[in-house]
């Protein structure tokens, strides 16, 4: 089975008859990478370098003391294409580079030497290749600088193209959002975005019909189809059968018509098809990776346009084109450890969504579910999201999975609290922390959606009601120990009280953690008050016949 969600893992893809479910590792705990971290600071532009008709400008995208980190846009402005470019500079004592990408760096003393790398090819007129680095100290201004062996001269960088996070000051509980969105952003109003499990059609019993029987399928602006693979650093087809092969029946399908043994095209894509034709202005956007999924994305990384080609074509292959909007990418984790470990560095991530945006264009909507670890050091710190961004319609923190029984022991905790609380086990590990961080590092907060689990995680062996009890082990569930759908648990074990913004019940021996419909109206008044895009959730099969969730959803966020 396949997961989203620390502790719970996403697997290999389902068997036919077993049910399998995925759920988020959002935070597990923080990788030791803090060197290679970007930590929230204010961008400062450096004088533009330029010997002859090229210029090199330094720019901090973040600096926190002790450590910086800076980018570097290197510009051809002449009417000749160059093989490669050579930059040299000396940094001040107490300032070294520790780690760069994009560009081969060589030392001497606080000298640097700088070229461009050989796959970057011909640097054409009026080109820019951008590379930068991780250093120790405060962010320095470089002197000394030459550029293709001339002596730097030359002005500022445009304040209107800033290449690393934007200007914005770490902020208190409540800031103030953003006003202005960087680059893609959906035209429509808030969003209501909601998975829909490929292998829930087998054990679960969960159709594409279903989202309209339920009266979803008119409150979602968007559906992400999970999941498809990454396999070799491309873009390929998770569950053949359940996507395009599946038989339904008259009384299962959308449209009430039957699909015939000879038909092009059958299975999930062809109900999904269905559905948006009788809901015109629903999306549908294929996500890949998830847990058990991601480890190709290493390999995307090393060929990001290679990557980007195989999902265009598979994405818009004729049996199913245009059904699709666009693509997600659900890295579990770049530059971090999920099921396996990725060590790409901090760009790599930005890396492979700009070669998603230059071959699907700017019309195709491109989004991410990220990692939610807003702790100190954590996941969010390891990875240049705020770049990545200004390419992304929309990004979601996946802000469920903090806590649960993959610590068997305990102490019990709600899986999804929307702010910190006394006692909880792990500071950062909160809805607040992670939207808080990501709009700090210049993330528009009308980029960032806010994720609810429509499933609870518990314990068994509890004595205590309150969090923070110890336990023996995960509580039994349907499909997997410690995880149980809402629907189940509204009734085998009732919500009886609150803490950090969400819902938690002990019956018996048991501790559960889940959102409620009360719970999901209080976190949508918070994510308007913060001025975020909207609300996705994990996901469709967890809900109500009735959709119990995705109207207090609907509701709270419209």
């Amino acid at each position: 089975m396949q997961q989203h969600g620390p502790g719970a893992g996403d697997v290999a893809g389902p068997a036919r008859t077993t049910p399998p479910q995925r759920r988020r590792r959002t935070a597990v705990a923080a990788l030791a990478a803090a060197a290679a971290l970007v930590a929230a600071g204010l961008v400062a532009a450096l004088p533009a370098t330029a010997a002859g008709s090229f210029t090199a400008t330094f720019t901090s995208a973040g600096d926190w003391g002790t450590g910086h980190q800076a980018s570097v846009k290197v510009v051809n402005g002449s009417t000749a294409t160059a093989s490669s470019w050579t930059l040299e500079f000396d940094l001040p004592s107490g300032t070294a580079i520790t780690s760069s990408w994009d560009a081969d760096v060589t030392r001497t003393g606080n000298h640097y030497k700088v070229t461009s790398k050989s796959w970057a090819g011909p640097f054409a007129p009026g080109a820019t290749q951008t590379w930068g680095y991780v250093g120790s100290g405060p962010f320095a201004q470089p002197t000394g600088c030459t550029i293709n062996g001339a002596a730097c001269t030359g002005g500022t960088q445009p304040t209107s193209t800033p290449t690393g996070p934007t200007t914005s000051p770490t902020p208190t509980t409540s800031p103030t959002p953003t006003p202005t969105p960087t680059g893609p952003v959906d035209p429509s109003g808030r969003k209501v975005v909601g998975y829909f499990a490929e292998w829930g059609v087998y054990g679960r019993n969960y159709h594409v019909n279903n989202i309209r029987t339920s009266g979803s399928a008119a409150k979602l602006t968007h559906i992400l189809y999970a999941f498809g693979n990454t396999t070799g650093g491309r873009c390929s087809i998770g569950d053949s059968y359940a996507a395009y092969d599946k038989a339904y029946t008259a009384d299962q399908s959308v449209d009430g018509v039957a699909d015939t043994w000879d038909q092009p095209l059958r299975g999930n894509f062809n109900q999904l098809r269905k559905l948006k034709a009788a809901n015109p202005n629903l999306k549908v956007i294929w996500s890949f990776g998830g847990w058990t999924w991601s480890g190709g994305f290493t390999a995307a990384a090393a060929d990001p346009a290679g990557f980007a080609s195989s999902c265009y074509a598979l994405l818009n292959d004729p049996r199913w084109a245009g059904l699709f909007d666009g693509i997600d990418i659900d890295w579990e984790y770049p530059n971090a450890c999920g099921l396996s470990c990725d060590s790409s560095g901090p760009q790599a991530f930005d890396r492979v969504i700009t070669a998603l945006r230059n071959k699907f264009g700017q019309s195709a909507l491109i989004t991410a579910a990220i990692t939610a670890d807003g702790s100190a050091g954590g996941k969010i710190d390891a990875t240049d999201y705020a770049s990545a961004a200004t390419k992304l319609n929309w990004l979601m923190p996946m802000t469920y999975d903090y806590f649960g029984a993959f610590n068997p022991t305990g102490p019990t905790a709600p899986h999804s609290p929307l702010t910190s609380y006394a006692g909880i086990p792990q500071a950062g590990f909160n809805s607040e922390a992670a939207v808080n961080k990501l709009i700090a590092k210049g993330i528009p907060a009308n980029k960032i959606l806010l994720g609810i689990g429509f499933y609870g995680r518990g314990w068994t062996g509890v004595t205590q009601s309150a969090p923070g009890g110890a336990a023996t082990g995960a509580a039994p569930g349907t499909y997997e120990a410690g995880i149980e759908d809402y629907k189940v648990l509204k009734n085998r074990c009732p919500a009886t009280g609150t803490v950090g913004g969400t819902a938690y019940a002990r019956c018996g021996s048991e501790w559960w953690s889940y959102d409620t419909p009360a719970t999901i109206a209080s976190k949508m008044a918070w994510a308007k008050g913060k001025g975020l895009g909207g609300a996705f959730f994990w996901e469709l099969s967890g809900d109500t016949a009735n959709g119990e969730l995705i109207s207090a959803v609907k509701a709270g966020i419209g």
